[in-house]
């Protein structure tokens, strides 16, 4: 078996092409919490095929997507999103899904989550003295007090997921076909008192896959994306999977070991000019009124600081949170960046997912023996070669 490229009119859903003439530079690769890319050339002769009816070619930027299947399962699916020639060849790069919200801005309905909504009163002006009587009333009579401000209802984080792919998929021409998971992540935006409100707004322009990314990192969750054929194979389906909060598990099932079915490693490495120690996170605000916190860890060695900026909240505990998780990934931990594997009884190919935490089990020079649970956070599929490339980061990296 072989693959075998298909091409898709990213806007109609029309198919254009059953067997494109792609030679992939790798086999296509799946991220989490990305998109996920695949590239690779075309020769030629194929551009000046036309597609019929609206006469673009078959490989258009941002018009075609292109599949990748093997063995009748389809593997990978994305956008073509650049086109490149060079020399006899035409170079393509194609991205899921996912990447298409990012460069996009919201224009819609405005969310407001968590905020106060003042309520109306009576008595609003009629105490401009301020003696705490109501101006002109005889007897004297005391203001009565001010009514509570109410709550503006708390939105869910994957509630705003979704409602942001719904808003960039009501457009025409923007109708990707694309579905998400129906359940809840657990996790409401905006402070349960009111005093950090969530706001997604139009007139900020904000820009749609990165209020998608920051929501997802304050619920703390993650996501996948995979296309496959509908039950008649006439039709691509496409969809998210939401994690609960973070999908994967630990697969003490499986064992990754060198000289088993470890083929190759990256060399493990530190930190280097990346290593930090103190974390300074800025919140909401400006100048002196700016919500910050910082987070350090007394590691014995020389203060090494970084700032990051998440202007998406004032809320301390979660500022924390996002120091705490941003320290981890600057700490001095060793870390195995990917792992090349072959077809071995251990973990056959496909038998782990995207977000699980494996074993790796490997020697490096000077060190010796090594094994440190990591997580996958990308893979590169090759059921042809019965091999794969495994991305990886340190599982102590995640919340």
């Amino acid at each position: 078996m072989t693959w075998r490229y298909i091409a898709q009119r990213t806007t109609t859903h029309d198919f254009l092409d059953w067997d494109v003439p792609f030679v992939a530079g790798s086999p296509p690769k799946r991220e989490l919490n990305g998109p996920g890319q695949m590239q690779g050339t075309i020769g030629p002769e194929y551009m000046r095929l036309m597609a019929r009816p609206d006469g673009l070619p078959v490989i258009t930027e941002w018009g075609t997507n292109l599949y990748a299947e093997y063995e009748g399962r389809i593997r990978w699916g994305g956008i073509v999103t650049r086109v490149k020639y060079e020399g006899q060849s035409m170079n393509v790069e194609c991205a899921g899904f996912t990447a298409y919200p990012h460069g996009i801005p919201y224009v819609g309905p405005v969310i407001q989550s968590g905020a106060k909504i003042p309520q109306k009163w009576a008595y609003d002006g009629k105490d401009k003295n301020n003696d705490g009587y109501i101006d002109g009333s005889k007897p004297k009579k005391k203001m009565p007090p001010r009514p509570k401000d109410k709550l503006s209802a708390r939105w869910d984080a994957y509630d705003v997921v979704r409602h942001i792919w719904a808003h960039l998929q009501g457009y025409k021409r923007g109708a990707l076909g694309v579905t998400l998971d129906r359940h809840d992540s657990g996790y409401l935006l905006g402070a349960s008192n009111g005093d950090d409100p969530w706001n997604l707004q139009w007139w900020e322009t904000p820009d749609c896959g990165a209020t998608i990314t920051d929501v997802m990192n304050l619920a703390k969750a993650d996501y996948v994306e995979r296309h496959a054929w509908d039950g008649t194979r006439e039709r691509m389906l496409h969809h998210i999977d939401l994690g609960t909060r973070r999908l994967g598990r630990a697969r003490s099932d499986l064992r990754f070991a060198q000289g088993e079915n470890i083929i190759q490693s990256a060399t493990p490495q530190g930190q280097g000019d990346y290593y930090a120690n103190n974390v300074y996170v800025l919140g909401k605000g400006s100048g002196k009124k700016t919500a910050h916190v910082r987070v350090v860890v007394d590691d014995k060695r020389l203060r090494r600081a970084r700032v990051i900026s998440r202007k998406s909240t004032a809320n301390l505990k979660t500022l924390t949170a996002y120091g705490q998780s941003e320290r981890a990934r600057h700490s001095d931990m060793l870390t195995v960046p990917s792992i090349a594997i072959r077809q071995h009884p251990n973990a056959p190919l496909g038998s782990w997912a995207l977000g699980d935490r494996i074993l790796v089990q490997i020697e490096v020079p000077w060190i010796g023996e090594l094994a440190l649970w990591h997580r996958v956070v990308a893979e590169e599929i090759d059921p042809a070669e019965g091999t794969a490339v495994l991305s990886l980061t340190r599982a102590d990296f995640y919340g």
